[in-house]
């Protein structure tokens, strides 16, 4: 059984047996004060909202991993970058009991001048026992999602100019079909996105898929 427990925006705690996985931690300690400590903590990219040095700094326990693409690692104090393990595109490691996958994502069309270029951050797909959960980063409806197979759990993003509309997300979330999607993610400048059309989109494009709402923005 996996809980997901929204912190803000892109930062979740992942409760996962006697695991917790922690993805993109920002906020500083304070967000998670009360919360059981990380045992694994997954980056995606460079951005303020994903990656913030100050959090891991003060949360990251001596005996907890650290997973990121480079270009994560190239940017963090080397404390912290000695560390971390660099994941690539494609890549699949097992650690911490896990079986992880770093998934591409990125922006399309694909521009040199995007917000997310592809090879830069990873999502990740965790799985353990069988059971896999997808992290979708940063964004768009991209093949690499829709070839994605057997996810029990989504977490996508919904918010222009930065990822997808909801449109698209819920095309992209038909074409895979996870068992169960979070919507995450989902504020830009002109506020948040509409998930409650998001989840009828989906539900009715596919009623074996279950649209959970959180509160990511208390």
């Amino acid at each position: 059984m996996v809980t997901i427990h929204p912190i803000s925006h892109a930062t979740a705690i992942l409760k996962w047996g006697g695991e917790i996985i922690y993805t993109d931690p920002v906020g500083g300690a304070s967000a998670f004060e009360g919360q059981r400590k990380p045992t694994l903590i997954l980056i995606t990219d460079i951005h303020w909202d994903h990656l913030s040095a100050e959090t891991l700094a003060a949360i990251l326990p001596k005996d907890a991993s650290l997973n990121a693409p480079k270009a994560v690692v190239d940017i963090l104090p080397k404390a912290l970058a000695a560390r971390a393990k660099i994941m690539v595109n494609g890549e699949k490691i097992e650690q911490n009991g896990f079986n992880i996958e770093a998934i591409p994502m990125y922006n399309i069309p694909e521009k040199v001048d995007s917000f997310h270029t592809k090879g830069r951050g990873n999502g990740y797909v965790v799985e353990r026992d069988g059971f896999r959960v997808y992290i979708a980063g940063d964004t768009s409806d991209i093949p690499e999602m829709r070839a994605l197979k057997d996810i029990d759990i989504a977490l996508i993003p919904m918010n222009l100019p930065y990822t997808m509309d909801v449109e698209e997300a819920s095309r992209a979330v038909l074409a895979f079909a996870p068992k169960q999607v979070y919507p995450y993610h989902y504020r830009g400048p002109d506020g948040l996105s509409d998930i409650q059309k998001f989840k009828e989109l989906v539900e009715s494009g596919n009623p074996n898929i279950e649209v959970i709402l959180l509160n990511w923005y208390p």
